[in-house]
């Protein structure tokens, strides 16, 4: 079964200590799952290939669903995507940090086995997320932690029971809130298009862009 750490991070030595073994694992080119905004998620190294073909076998993922990626500040979408549009950066400054998924043109240095011409990036509300991602200092990747088509995890051992050994560490930082995932949008549209409903609602997102929203149900 997979190592589960109970995360304190009102412990410096005990924080340095998880960072260190999660740093371990991720160099290794493992999967840890980990708390999000609502669920649990699968984190592995984008940048590892290998890495990341486990997350599509552990999941039982289709190969078109690319893996949207976390990040612990606007400041490190300069790294990964051209120049964001004028209603991304509306959004951003309205819904980020929180469950907002956008869809931007990746750079040419992003490898292409985790973008399908464009890339999902969200900075998570969850403060021990971005605190976990500020340490790592790079993205991770983060579907939810569970097979596909199955319920999403809300709790280390929900990961546990779903997953077993398929992920090599468990960052255990209480029960994540549930509900809804993260509303998914495409910002390289003009106007803007909804691809899939979630925590944001569509017209939170239109009044925010005060324009009209074209939606298509892809996820």
């Amino acid at each position: 079964m997979p190592q589960i750490l109970k995360v304190d991070t009102s412990d410096p030595d005990l924080w340095d200590n998880i960072i260190k073994k999660t740093q371990k694992v991720l160099k290794g080119g493992g999967v840890i799952a980990f708390p999000t905004d609502t669920f649990y998620g699968l984190g592995a190294d984008p940048y590892n290939k290998e890495a990341v073909n486990k997350i599509y076998e552990i999941k039982n993922r289709d190969r078109n669903k690319p893996l949207l990626l976390l990040i612990d500040s606007v400041v490190k979408l300069d790294k990964l995507v051209e120049e964001p549009s004028e209603a991304s950066t509306k959004l951003i400054d309205t819904f980020w940090p929180g469950p907002l998924t956008m869809l931007f043109k990746p750079k040419s240095s992003i490898p292409e086995y985790i973008t399908d011409d464009l890339i999902g990036i969200r900075l998570p509300g969850n403060s021990i997320t971005r605190k976990l991602l500020s340490a790592l200092n790079h993205p991770l990747t983060a579907p939810s932690a569970n097979l596909s088509g199955e319920d999403p995890t809300t709790s280390a051992e929900h990961v546990k029971d779903c997953l077993g050994n398929k992920v090599d560490l468990i960052l255990d930082a209480g029960i994540c809130k549930g509900g809804e995932p993260s509303t998914l949008v495409d910002t390289t549209k003009n106007p803007v298009r909804l691809i899939r409903a979630g925590a944001i609602s569509f017209t939170s997102i239109q009044e925010s862009l005060n324009e009209t929203l074209e939606t298509q149900e892809l996820l």
